[in-house]
């Protein structure tokens, strides 16, 4: 008895040892996994942070429209133009020729002040001042509309103390403004895109590379192999465990260090929110990396041909970030979309990664996050179980029939 598990434990070992250093061999041999495996992880999370390198939107072009012409509409608009996020590009006439400049894109806000500027404000009335932005981003009209509270409200200090003989300036805020508040910005306080979005793409770039990758092998094994079979024919086993295992402990071998460049360096090289624990972070990514994998060769039974897993992972890519919470609240989509998104290792790899990044939580912070990650290891080792038993038995029955054709 000793002896035959000693035996059975030596053919899993081999056998998982055999496809440990099969996909090594593929990766390394075929160009579209390598580039996917290795270019893509390397170089997208670098165009991405170069692309907004510049964290927010400054220095908006903007058209004014000085319909008064006095001083006090003149000291308006300067103080418009003196903050950081807009800049008057010209002065118009009127509207037509202001819409014609947005319309040319050589601004994107537009300024109005009315005929009445001073003249209301010497006789204590309020003015209205008209703030028209290009909607089709939220940024400029963030930009446009802040530029412009901001001018109204040192404007408006300025004539609090003027019109309160005997006050100072700081008297005269107090009675303007008698409660204050501090905007403060929890764990972005550049109020930056790039720290907003950037953590989520990253996690993102080791998803979808993985499932690319491990789907491109499958296809090309699909295609090499006699009848389309995913493993050779010719099989005596059909024992599936130590296939997948072999196969995921290469992966994880390669993204391991990916992971490191990715998460770790280069949020470094960019400046970026990197609040994160080491350990904690090592602890949290390796179920995701797991979840991913084991997802993947799942997937890959399915893939027939090499150019499938391209047009299944750039349909699924913006979708992924769109249902993960990122760019629009999870609480707010609809309940199928979030169930959806229960399905993806990326939700919850993206949940936990940026809290940990940029707002230093801890593994014990992310005790759910983690747990669904298990949770998805293991039935996703289960689904890849099953479609490696079936791809097996497949191959055993060709080469019975074969067998009995000679």
């Amino acid at each position: 008895m000793p002896n035959r598990l000693k035996n059975i434990f030596a053919d899993f070992t081999r056998c998982a040892l055999g496809n440990f250093l099969a996909e090594g061999r593929t990766a390394l041999r075929d160009q579209g996994v390598m580039i996917f495996f290795f270019i893509v992880p390397l170089a997208y999370p670098l165009l991405y942070c170069f692309i907004y390198t510049n964290e927010a939107v400054r220095e908006v072009p903007v058209v004014a429209i000085d319909n008064d012409r006095s001083a006090q509409s003149r000291e308006f608009l300067r103080n418009i133009d003196a903050t950081p996020d807009a800049h008057i590009v010209a002065y118009a006439a009127d509207m037509e020729e202001a819409k014609a400049a947005m319309k040319r894109r050589e601004a994107y806000g537009i300024i109005n002040v009315p005929r009445t500027f001073a003249a209301d404000l010497a006789a204590g009335k309020q003015t209205t001042v008209s703030v028209f932005s290009d909607m089709s981003s939220m940024l400029y009209y963030k930009a446009v509309y802040t530029s412009a509270l901001n001018a109204s409200l040192e404007m408006n200090a300025k004539l609090k103390v003027e019109r309160t003989p005997g006050a100072t300036q700081e008297q005269a805020r107090v009675m303007d403004h008698p409660i204050a508040y501090k905007d403060i910005s929890l764990f972005n306080p550049q109020n930056g895109f790039a720290s907003f979005l950037i953590p989520a793409v990253l996690i993102l770039v080791l998803q979808q590379t993985l499932l690319l990758g491990i789907g491109m092998a499958a296809g090309t094994r699909r295609e090499r192999n006699p009848g389309h079979l995913l493993v050779p024919a010719g099989l005596q086993t059909t024992n599936p465990i130590p296939f997948v295992l072999g196969k995921a402990a290469m992966y994880l071998l390669i993204y391991l260090p990916l992971a490191i460049y990715v998460l770790v360096i280069v949020p470094r090289l960019f400046s970026l929110n990197h609040l994160f624990v080491p350990h904690d972070l090592a602890l949290f990514i390796v179920p995701f990396l797991l979840a991913a994998i084991f997802f993947a060769i799942t997937l890959s039974g399915l893939i027939r041909h090499r150019e499938t897993s391209i047009m299944l992972i750039v349909f699924t890519s913006v979708l992924l970030l769109f249902i993960s919470g990122v760019s629009w609240p999870q609480s707010a989509l609809p309940a199928f979309w979030r169930t959806l998104a229960c399905i993806f290792p990326s939700t919850y790899g993206i949940h936990g990664f940026v809290a940990m990044n940029n707002a230093g939580a801890r593994l014990s912070d992310l005790t759910a996050e983690t747990a669904m990650l298990w949770l998805q290891t293991a039935i996703y080792f289960c689904t890849a179980c099953a479609v490696y038993w079936q791809a097996l038995r497949s191959s055993k029955g060709v080469n019975s029939r074969a067998s009995k054709c000679k």
